[in-house]
Parts: structure tokens; sequence; C-alpha cells
């Protein structure tokens, strides 16, 4: 069969260097299947360097080249969000917080901002859960890539982003620009904290416990060895009846010792579960 067209050389053993880079820096594990994809997301790269292949450009990223790696890692990672995404969590999430009213700051852990739609998601059902734009939350919103975590913190949207907001919740937490582009509402910005985060780290530079913390659609970018390590580390950052919302095609049977099924892809900790049937 006929090799497809490429401007740039990219062999296998290139695709394979790629493979072992974002592993080891990401822990993400990409499939075999993903040669095209990596080609033309990397392409980019190349061309915006002035470069004129492959093995130049990861010889560049092995010398440690910090500004490239960011890219590099911005280039592979994906992104794929929506305001209010996979809904069925926020009704858990503020029933979940009503019974934390009285006991001080609430606190959620959003671990994918992505574009920052999900926070912003999260801060609204924290608004409207105690009636005020100010309540007593603090939001932590991390990511790997930082050029999504820069358009969350502007948050301002197209208006196809915002599409599926209802009206009330349009009215109550965004302002339309003279663009017609949608920004959101101060107050809610002063909820959250985003920060830049490696999942895979050894250590998290964020502070809990948490009431909550989402981690949705991410894991199926991770090995079985790695999920299990980083939830692992993700159970001290929950209060002991904390809850853990994941993606819909994400599941942890492997970690039972660690996480249990409360509900509809949300987890709570074994602990947690053990004592609540004894």
């Amino acid at each position: 069969m006929t090799e497809p067209f490429r401007e740039f050389h990219f062999t296998p053993d290139d695709f394979e260097r790629v493979r072992k880079m974002i592993y080891d820096y990401a822990g993400i594990a990409l499939h075999t299947g993903k040669q095209d994809m990596v080609y033309g997301r990397l392409a980019r790269r190349l061309r915006a360097l002035g470069l004129s292949n492959f093995k130049d450009y990861l010889a560049r990223l092995e010398r440690g080249d910090h500004k490239e790696w960011e890219a590099f890692v911005n280039s592979l990672t994906t992104n794929l969000t929506s305001f209010f995404r996979e809904e069925h969590h926020f009704p858990i999430l503020a029933e979940h917080l009503k019974k934390r009213r009285d006991n001080g700051a609430v606190t959620v852990w959003c671990s994918a901002t992505s574009t920052g739609e999900e926070p912003y998601s999260i801060a609204m059902t924290i608004c409207e859960t105690f009636d005020s734009l100010t309540p007593n939350a603090r939001i932590i919103a991390t990511d790997l890539d930082t050029s999504v975590l820069d358009f969350a913190a502007k948050g301002i949207y197209p208006a196809e982003r915002v599409e599926k907001l209802s009206p009330a919740r349009l009215s109550r937490f965004m302002v339309r620009q003279p663009d017609g582009q949608f920004a959101v509402k101060q107050e809610l910005k002063n909820l959250i904290t985003f920060r830049r985060l490696n999942l895979i780290d050894n250590n998290w530079a964020i502070r809990g416990p948490f009431d909550a913390i989402f981690c949705r659609n991410v894991m199926i970018y991770f090995d079985k060895a790695t999920q299990l390590s980083i939830l692992k580390k993700f159970a001290p950052m929950l209060k002991q009846d904390g809850l853990l919302f994941v993606g819909h095609s994400e599941n942890f049977y492997h970690a039972a010792d660690v996480f249990r099924l409360r509900g509809k892809t949300v987890y709570e900790l074994a602990s947690a579960a053990s004592a609540r049937i004894d």
C-alpha cells in the first residue's frame, strides 16, 4: 500500500520516541494507532520552528528546551469539554454540598480544567445551591496544558460555546460582549484559582482535603498502573465523606481497595463505603 505523502519524514522510531516522551512526562499512553494524529499535531511545531525533520525536533526536546516541552505537551493533549457536560453529576454535587453549608468553606478540585467550562459549571452549581454569587466556596482548577489554562482564566467564550446554557444562567453568570461573545462574571471567576498541575508528578502544589474532586475523561489516557497511582494520591486529598466524579467511560474496579462506586460514575473512598455499610 502506498504511504501517504508527508511534508516531514516521520518514522516508526520517531513515533516510539514521542510515545515514550509523553508517557514519561505526563503518563499519557498513546495507542499505536495514533501515528497520524501525532504527526499532524507535531508537524505544526516543526513548521513554527523552521525545522525540516522530526529527529531534529525530538533532539531539541531531549536537550531540555523547556518552552518547547510546554508546546509539545500542549500539542498532544486533547481538550474536549462543554458547559455542564455529563449533566447528571451536577445535581449530585449540589446535594452533596448542601450538607456542608454550615461547616465552613466548601472546596472542590477540578483536576482537568481544559478551557474552563467544567470549573465554571461547578461554580455555577455552587452559586445556585447557596443562592449567592459570593458563596463560601473555593475551587482549584488545574490542567497540564498551559494554553487552555490561559483561555479558561480569561473566561470569554464564543456564543456557540454557551448556547446550551439556559437563558436564566446566561443572565445570571455571563455578560454579553460587544463582539457577541460572552464573558464569565467576575464574581464567578473569583471563586476559582487556576494552576498548572501534572497529575503524575510526585508532589502536587495544592492543599486538600476537598469535598469533591472532578477527574473526568482523563484517566482513559493512562494505563492501569498510572491510574492506580493517581487514585492513591487522590485518596488523602478527599474528605472522608468526599466524592470523586469521573467520566462516563471510566471505571476503577482495579482500585477497589481505594475507591468504591457510589453511583453513576461517582466514587467514594473505600473506607467511607465500608463505614457506611457497617
